[in-house]
């Protein structure tokens, strides 16, 4: 009897412990954060949900919502048509590099960082950072596959 109460009590404490939660992929974590919707849309539509759930790692220039609303209208939902998919994965894996950049990795530089869409994106980090044209507004959000660097606009190659 004694030998059963216990076995059962130690079972209870086991499953009450709380387990280390493993951190979120990028795209879960853009999921979760709300701000990406547009974003997020657009990857499954490019079908590059699987590449940004992979091992990575990767460094992303995640535009949010208000930056995708600031184009000029009909373009999200022109890019979202599926005869331009080659379009939009050129501008998603624009916002891609292949490896995990921490904003303490270029502070105070200026960069050229090549991106999975095959150009290099002009990185200032001399007085805030600056991605291209766009702004990074909020940066180091960590993933299990790399980091998420939020921008103010959407990064469109020459």
């Amino acid at each position: 009897m004694f030998r059963r109460t216990f076995m059962g009590a130690a079972a209870a404490v086991a499953f009450a412990l709380p387990l280390k939660a493993e951190a979120a992929d990028i795209v879960d974590t853009a999921v979760s954060a709300g701000s990406f919707n547009t974003l997020v849309a657009a990857v499954q539509a490019a079908g590059l949900v699987d590449t940004l759930k992979g091992k990575g790692p990767y460094t992303v220039f995640a535009p949010t919502d208000e930056a995708f609303a600031a184009l000029p209208e009909g373009t999200v939902e022109t890019l979202l048509l599926p005869e331009n998919k080659d379009q939009l994965v050129a501008i998603l894996t624009y916002h891609v590099v292949p490896a995990k950049v921490m904003s303490g990795d270029i502070a105070g530089k200026r960069a050229k960082v090549l991106t999975v869409q095959g150009d290099r994106l002009s990185v200032n980090a001399k007085n805030g950072v600056k991605v291209d044209n766009a702004n990074v507004v909020q940066a180091d959000i960590e993933a299990s596959n790399g980091v998420i660097h939020v921008v103010d606009t959407v990064l469109i190659p020459e």
